[in-house]
């Protein structure tokens, strides 16, 4: 994937919607901020409602368009659910590594999620504040089975220091364009293995990232 961000002039090859959800205040917010814009604001305000964020990048000489969707996670503004999740082709599941709560609500969140979204969405567990690595509350292990268990992706960021964030959002990106590319060879006629691109459990190895010693290690725990 080489020049990820360079001059969009060309045309859009794919835009693939991914939607954040998990509690209020695990960090969703930051994370879209820190892989859109590089940016983290100590004072953040809770969302209020749907908000989205766009980022263009180079995945295997395509020029993919990220629509990237984060909604507020209290209660109240679960009425926004159906809408929110139409169209998305992959999901962030996201909860605070300090708050054992928001690691537990993640099996109502997933079931909501599959629920409401295409059965393909290719979804990914964060687990983030892990630089808070003293106050952790959820071990690196018990995320590892829940994302084994529930056939996802997993990887623990820190959107404050920029820990796995922007390899977090390049994993799950590939993997869709995996998937969507696959299929449109399937329609286009051009695969002859009779694959129908739909997960087939690929391990993406991620490299590039140091990973800050309160972060357990990512991956991918797919299986077919």
């Amino acid at each position: 994937m080489s020049n990820l961000y360079g001059d969009f002039n060309q045309k859009i090859d794919y835009v693939f919607k991914v939607v954040l959800i998990g509690d209020s205040a695990v960090g969703k917010t930051q994370l879209l901020a820190r892989f859109a814009r590089n940016e983290f604001s100590v004072d953040s305000k809770a969302t209020i409602g749907v908000e989205f964020q766009t980022k263009t990048l180079v995945i295997d000489q395509k020029i993919v368009k990220a629509q990237i969707w984060d909604t507020a996670g209290q209660e109240r503004y679960r009425a926004v659910t159906s809408a929110y999740y139409r169209g998305a082709v992959g999901a962030m599941l996201v909860y605070d590594m300090t708050k054992r709560q928001s690691f537990d609500h993640m099996a109502r969140w997933l079931e909501e999620l599959r629920d409401h979204a295409d059965k393909n969405i290719v979804i990914m567990l964060i687990g983030n504040k892990c630089d808070l690595g003293s106050l952790r509350a959820v071990p690196t292990e018990d995320a590892q089975e829940f994302a084994q268990r529930e056939n996802l992706f997993f990887m623990e960021t820190s959107a404050l220091e920029a820990t796995n964030v922007e390899t977090t959002f390049l994993t799950i990106l590939t993997e869709i364009y995996r998937i969507i590319s696959k299929k449109t060879l399937t329609a286009n006629g051009e695969d002859s293995s009779g694959n129908s691109g739909l997960l087939k459990g690929t391990t993406i190895i991620v490299h590039g990232q140091e990973q800050n010693s309160g972060c357990g290690k990512g991956g991918c725990c797919l299986s077919s």
